[in-house]
């Protein structure tokens, strides 16, 4: 336990950011007061401090010791294949959802659907967006087209909930992987009127092709997120030639 005291102690103080206890601009305990709080040493305070500091959550800055940096950002695992309600889970992030829109329409009214998913124009697709919110304030608009024919009964209460946990435990399908791409967008009409007043007035925006286990094009996604609120977590590993 004790060579795993500076983890325990970052865990703790990270959870403290994350809650709401210390805000944006917040000076955290000084070190002398950390030392006396966790009956540790000042090497072990130090090594927990630099852990936050990694992660982006504080800052040091001379004459004021530690300081809040985190502005609660959203921590999507880009490599994932997850629904926003079990990321919502995993990081126990107190979002809700709002389903602002929820209809059927044909391929031909959406081109780059069509050409993306590679169907006719005739194919019907359940469109709908959702607003994923934080105490009433939008965070991300996700705007998805789904092949109708596979999800016949699909409703806007099955939206508001989990889609994926409809697609693979309700309709019995296997959702297999996923290609996705990254952009920063400068915000349009819509994303004014949703997001706010925002500066800059940029979106990180995820679309993303999602197929069944048999290699069928399902789904064709679009996630906004306010891009000083987006923070794209990955995994790479270099391999030797």
């Amino acid at each position: 336990m004790k060579q795993n005291k500076f983890k325990w102690i970052y865990e703790n103080m990270r959870r403290a950011i994350l809650e709401g206890t210390y805000h944006y601009g917040d000076q955290l305990p000084s070190e002398y007061q950390l030392v006396e709080n966790y009956n540790v040493s000042r090497e072990t305070v130090r090594k927990s401090l630099n852990m936050l500091v990694s992660d982006g959550m504080i800052q040091k800055i001379r004459g004021k010791g530690s300081v809040v940096i985190y502005q609660g950002m959203t921590e999507f695992p880009f490599n994932d294949l997850m629904s926003f309600k079990e990321v919502k889970a995993s990081l126990n992030l107190p979002h809700q959802t709002v389903v602002h829109s929820f209809e059927r329409i044909r391929a031909a009214d959406v081109p780059h659907v069509k050409q993306a998913l590679q169907i006719a124009d005739e194919t019907p697709l359940w469109h709908f967006v959702r607003y994923r919110q934080v105490e009433g304030v939008t965070k991300i608009i996700d705007e998805d087209y789904v092949l109708a024919a596979l999800f016949p009964d699909l409703t806007k209460t099955v939206v508001q909930g989990s889609f994926y946990d409809y697609v693979e435990n309700v309709k019995g399908f296997e959702i297999s992987f996923s290609s996705k791409s990254i952009t920063f967008e400068p915000f349009g009409e819509t994303e004014r009127q949703v997001l706010g007043q925002i500066t800059p007035e940029y979106t990180a925006t995820v679309r993303g092709i999602v197929h069944l286990k048999d290699t069928t094009k399902f789904q064709y996604s679009i996630s906004k997120h306010i891009a000083t609120e987006f923070k794209f977590i990955d995994f790479s590993r270099r391999h030797k030639i």
